[in-house]
């Protein structure tokens, strides 16, 4: 990434990063694709909500390591009100997701006891990295680059399980009901938060290189089950 001589204007770097998030969303990729599709089988399904859980298991740790990495006390109530949400009570999130693969006819103790594809190990590694960083815009861009995506996911999988999978309980899509509203409200935040942290060249190049490397770990993930499970 070239060097600028003078930051970017709040616009222009908020354009860049979301040109970034845009350019490789996930629901451009091929297995979301053949979900909205109805062209998943159960079995495909089934295997992505048990290799998916150990994203959703560490996401609160990419949170809680973003926190400690940040010395700006506002932002660190933030993302500590996001972590509050994520773990907090009986539903908490990954709870969440165990409920959601029960209603596909999994059963908990297979997601809990899952060996992952190297692809989604590494995916979970790097943003592990991102998000210890001792910069914090690295977290926060990582953050922002799964949570501004997320609504508009989540929305397109509830349609797509209602419809083609018969997949309607609400235990089970209460995980994606609930990251419909959250991380619209989420996005919002980490997106303000990155653009009063990100105020010199270096930040903000640090910022949208973490962008770029976060939405490629997502993306992962879902390449090891597209290749593991619809290509086979």
């Amino acid at each position: 990434m070239l060097t600028q001589d003078k930051p970017l204007t709040e616009t222009a770097f908020l354009a860049k990063l979301n040109e970034i998030i845009e350019t490789h969303h996930l629901l451009k990729h091929p297995f979301y694709q053949l979900w909205n599709q109805g062209k998943l089988t159960l079995m495909m399904l089934q295997e992505y909500a048990q290799e998916y859980y150990l994203q959703v298991h560490n996401f609160p740790t990419y949170v809680s390591a973003t926190h400690a990495a940040c010395d700006d006390l506002n932002i660190r109530k933030m993302l500590l009100e996001n972590l509050i949400e994520e773990e907090r009570g009986s539903a908490h999130h990954p709870e969440l997701w165990l409920r959601f693969a029960e209603g596909l006819g999994v059963e908990r103790n297979a997601v809990l006891n899952r060996e992952s594809l190297n692809k989604t190990q590494e995916s979970v590694q790097i943003l592990k990295a991102l998000s210890r960083s001792e910069e914090p815009e690295k977290g926060l861009a990582a953050l922002y680059a799964y949570e501004s995506q997320f609504p508009q996911v989540s929305t397109t999988k509830i349609a797509g399980l209602e419809e083609f999978y018969g997949i309607n309980e609400e235990s089970a899509l209460s995980f994606f009901k609930v990251h419909e509203k959250a991380d619209e409200i989420h996005s919002q935040m980490t997106r303000k938060a990155l653009l009063q942290l990100c105020q010199t060249t270096e930040q903000q190049e640090a910022a949208l290189e973490a962008a770029q490397k976060a939405v490629d770990a997502f993306n992962l993930l879902l390449d090891g089950v597209y290749e593991e499970y619809c290509q086979n």
